[in-house]
């Protein structure tokens, strides 16, 4: 392994977002560091089941809520 071309890999301090903390190693800050995290597995929607994105629906649903009682006379 070549000398002085690798990131220190060292031990630093996670805070979930519900205040449980763990230890863990990492190339992130420095030795003894803490990273909070903002989000989580406890709290991101894809791992919480959270449909509330996709219920609201993008372009295709906006675009029928707008223009969905329009009907063509033919």
């Amino acid at each position: 392994m070549k000398q002085d071309i690798h990131p220190e890999y060292h031990t630093i301090n996670v805070v979930m977002t519900d205040g449980t903390t763990f230890e863990t190693r990492s190339t992130w800050g420095s030795e003894g560091d803490t990273l909070n995290l903002e989000i989580d597995p406890k709290s991101h929607p894809a791992w919480t089941g959270g449909t509330r994105q996709i219920m609201e629906g993008g372009r295709v649903a906006r675009f029928n809520k707008r223009f969905g009682g329009l009907k063509l006379n033919k």
